[in-house]
């Protein structure tokens, strides 16, 4: 009992820690010192950390990749210019741009990450509402709202996809008929929320803009490499390979092109690179398998096995929303590290797996602790001198995130995998 009391307090100390950051420290810090102090009061064997921390790798190398793509990206402008594209093609019509910022930053969360969105694309949509001389957060929340109503689109779109289902992807065309249907819903529903939420701002007229500055060549390079990666990516998904080593090589080639071309340091780009989520993640990993030393996910995943096999879809409701509201107290990461140990170990039909999925993505749409990428969102607004407080995306979150669960949830019953 004392063991066990043991890894849950040590546990529990952690995810309060990367939720609150206390003394402003950095998230990637509690799950660390978690990990080690497992170790250190034998708690979970160092064999068995590392294991935990290996069984990351795939994730790891994705991130990596992802955000040298994303930071590339931005350096070179690509994300500027496409925002000074949208206000030119709003044509004075603040209710077009809200709409043109939707679809790019649904692209942008697809095709390179939820974390791309919270942390590239928000500086990017500040400079667009700058520009068009109308007010910023109805369009920056855009970045917070569609980085997880679109991250389930595609495998590559939030790295907690890897973590769900693990070494058991589906491959891309399964991946399309199991999560079409949801995605739509997400997006469609979340967007019809914002819209209607945000309409008081949208009655203002946009500036126009006459002379946009051409895209510059890295900026070109990187949107060719941006697409190359997608159809690596994609590729590697159609045919059941790990998405970690491509993505990675995706990342550090595209980079290195880019700075032997324009002749610059990488330091720059190696310096702005959000390095604190790798630490994070692995500490994460090693908290996960230290609560499994205690017995409880062997009881969730008995019960969870138990439900499913009575009736997979009731279990494939109650697990998507108890895993939404559980992402929301803890944040998405460990709860999705939980229950995908929990799932695979239940063997559960693909339809509750699906429905848990969605649930960690989509979930943490409810309040600003829910996931990594919308911690990321707050620090990008404060670097650009805007706040919002946990109240006031709580009550826009209860609005917005429910009805796209809900309706996600109801898509993958009504054509369930």
């Amino acid at each position: 009992m004392a063991f066990n009391s043991a890894i849950w307090a040590i546990a529990a100390v952690a995810t309060l820690g990367v939720i609150a950051r206390p003394w402003n420290s950095p998230e990637f810090v509690w799950a660390t010192a978690a990990a080690a102090m497992l170790v250190l009061f034998n708690l979970l064997s160092w064999r068995q950390a590392f294991a935990a921390i290996g069984e990351g790798t795939d994730v790891y190398l994705f991130l990596i990749g992802m955000m040298l793509l994303s930071e590339v990206a931005r350096k070179e402008g690509l994300f500027d210019w496409l925002a000074t594209q949208a206000v030119r093609h709003a044509r004075g019509s603040a209710k077009r741009l809200f709409l043109i910022i939707y679809v790019v930053g649904t692209m942008v969360t697809v095709f390179l990450s939820n974390d791309a969105t919270a942390v590239v694309m928000t500086p990017a949509v500040y400079a667009t509402t700058r520009a068009a001389q109308v007010e910023p957060l109805p369009y920056l929340f855009i970045c917070a709202f569609v980085a997880s109503a679109a991250s389930f689109v595609l495998p590559i779109a939030n790295p907690a996809n890897l973590v769900v289902f693990g070494g058991q992807m589906p491959a891309l065309l399964d991946w399309l008929r199991y999560f079409t249907g949801p995605s739509l819903a997400a997006i469609l529903t979340t967007y019809v929320a914002l819209r209607l939420t945000q309409r008081p701002a949208l009655a203002a007229k946009v500036a126009a803009i006459k002379d946009a500055p051409p895209l510059t060549v890295g900026g070109k390079l990187a949107a060719i490499g941006i697409a190359l990666t997608v159809v690596v990516q994609l590729s590697a998904s159609a045919f059941d390979r790990p998405l970690g080593l491509p993505s990675f090589c995706a990342g550090v080639s595209l980079t290195a092109v880019v700075l032997v071309i324009a002749r610059r340091s990488p330091l720059p780009i190696l310096k702005d690179v959000s390095w604190g989520v790798l630490p994070l993640v692995a500490g994460l990993f090693v908290v996960v398998a230290g609560l499994n030393q205690t017995g409880v996910l062997w009881a969730l995943a008995r019960n969870l096995h138990d439900a499913a096999a009575a009736s997979p879809q009731a279990t494939s409701w109650v697990a998507g929303m108890a895993v939404a509201v559980a992402s929301n107290l803890v944040n998405n990461l460990p709860v999705g590290l939980i229950a995908s140990a929990t799932s695979h170990a239940a063997q559960v039909p693909q339809q509750v797996v699906g429905a848990i999925m969605v649930g960690v993505d989509l979930g943490p749409n409810l309040s600003v602790t829910g996931s990594l990428a919308t911690i990321l969102w707050l620090i990008a607004l404060r670097r650009e001198g805007e706040s919002v407080t946990a109240l006031r995306f709580l009550r826009l979150g209860f609005i917005v995130m429910p009805p796209a669960l809900v309706l996600s949830l109801l898509a993958m019953s009504a054509f369930p995998p």
